[in-house]
């Protein structure tokens, strides 16, 4: 088997941790990326090395693009290569956008596709390289229906989707392929986050608003991070070579548009 290397971000919870325990359990190596070392050295110790894999980490946070380009720049000048990239971050607090400040749109586009794009820039010349690439962004739904009341996650996810369709037209000639997974509601620290703070303000129970999101969805369930994690994997994997430039609605059949 060919060794491989993935570098995934937001890796020590929720989808990202699921996308990374996938990829080992697959056979590649591992680089997490996060910004709590704790986090990440307690998920590096976790994941699967049965296959001979090597898993590292490096430590970044998003709301700093000009360290995390030092950082990546700096490890790949140290002759690492990454086949696999999976950006994945935190989306932005929710709320109308008419109610959303400049700052929260500034601060989510840097953190969102600012980011993607310094990683890409940097990973791509490794993918040329070994003749072999896979960039999966892990988006959202709202780039095929927006979603209420997340007015800035909406816009910057639409921009992602559209920045990612670019690429795969330019990339796809080199065997790198892109292509962006949109979670319907999953079973993630944020979902909760988001249930509580609706709960606080409209006096429902946290139960229920999930219970609700639950309903939106035709199997009447909110998905576990590691069905999201299931897709990821194989785009990542040889079989999905000729599958370029898509969204892929993992949402159980929530969404309304083909």
């Amino acid at each position: 088997m060919i060794k491989r290397n993935a570098l995934i971000c937001g890796s020590t919870q929720g989808i990202g941790l699921a996308s990374a325990q996938a990829l080992a359990q697959s056979g590649y190596s591992c680089v997490l990326l996060a910004r709590n070392e704790a986090s990440l050295k307690s998920v590096v110790a976790t994941l699967d090395v049965s296959q001979g894999q090597e898993h590292q980490y490096l430590i970044a946070d998003f709301s700093n693009p000009s360290a995390l380009k030092m950082i990546v720049d700096t490890f790949i000048v140290q002759g690492h290569i990454i086949h696999v990239l999976i950006n994945n971050t935190g989306g932005p607090k929710g709320g109308p956008i008419i109610d959303a400040s400049i700052e929260e749109f500034t601060d989510t586009f840097n953190q969102h596709l600012v980011c993607n794009h310094i990683l890409v820039q940097a990973l791509v010349p490794g993918m040329k390289q070994a003749g072999f690439g896979r960039i999966i962004n892990i988006i959202s739904t709202s780039v095929k229906q927006p979603l209420p009341n997340l007015g800035v996650s909406n816009t910057i996810r639409g921009a992602v989707a559209s920045w990612s369709k670019t690429l795969a037209m330019e990339l796809g000639q080199f065997g790198i392929t892109v292509n962006n997974v949109l979670p319907g509601a999953t079973n993630t620290l944020r979902l909760n986050g988001i249930a509580e703070a609706k709960s606080a303000k409209t006096g429902q129970s946290v139960e229920h608003i999930l219970d609700e999101m639950a309903q939106e969805s035709p199997m009447h369930r909110i998905a576990e991070p590691e069905e999201i994690a299931a897709a990821v994997a194989f785009l990542a994997s040889s079989a999905a070579g000729y599958i370029n430039g898509i969204n892929l609605p993992v949402d159980g059949g929530r969404t309304k548009s083909l």
